[in-house]
């Protein structure tokens, strides 16, 4: 196996390895996840496919695409975290709104369609960063793997 191969191998395994802990702290944790922990899985998967198709048929094209896919995850996961921070504002669907000068009737039924999960509160942290902060950074190092695979395709 070459050393670009095998950079693609452990690339594509991080992805696989991230979705199966989202899925763990979904299925087994319990913890329901929101729609930008949805949108951060997408780029995930496709990571995946690249690095099988990358191990298939030989070029930097596909480990620049797993870059990409890493870059685009890692993103996303960075948004959410200040979401989550309360940095700046998320998605009106996903976060919760302001009740001021808000009727009763009208404060009723922004809770009654307020998301089960919303993407501003932090369901689980360690050592100071949520999910969606370590999924920006460690998609950050997934993304600098797959650009020394390219950068290796000889």
């Amino acid at each position: 196996m070459t050393f670009s191969r095998f950079l693609v191998l452990l690339a594509a395994c991080g992805s696989a390895a991230l979705l199966l802990g989202a899925f763990g702290f979904q299925y087994i944790g319990e913890l329901a996840p929101c729609k930008m922990c949805i949108w951060q899985r997408y780029p995930h998967g496709a990571a995946v496919g690249f690095g099988a198709l990358a191990l298939l048929i030989p070029g930097s094209i596909l480990p620049y695409l797993g870059a990409l896919a890493a870059l685009t995850t890692s993103g996303i996961g960075a948004f959410h975290a200040g979401v989550e921070r309360g940095w700046w504002e998320g998605p009106t669907t996903c976060t919760s709104g302001p009740i001021d000068g808000l009727s009763s009737e009208e404060l009723m039924n922004q809770i009654m369609s307020a998301p089960l999960v919303r993407c501003d509160d932090i369901p689980w942290e360690m050592l100071g960063l949520s999910m969606a902060g370590w999924n920006a950074a460690l998609s950050l190092g997934l993304a600098a793997l797959w650009l020394a695979a390219a950068r290796s395709v000889r």
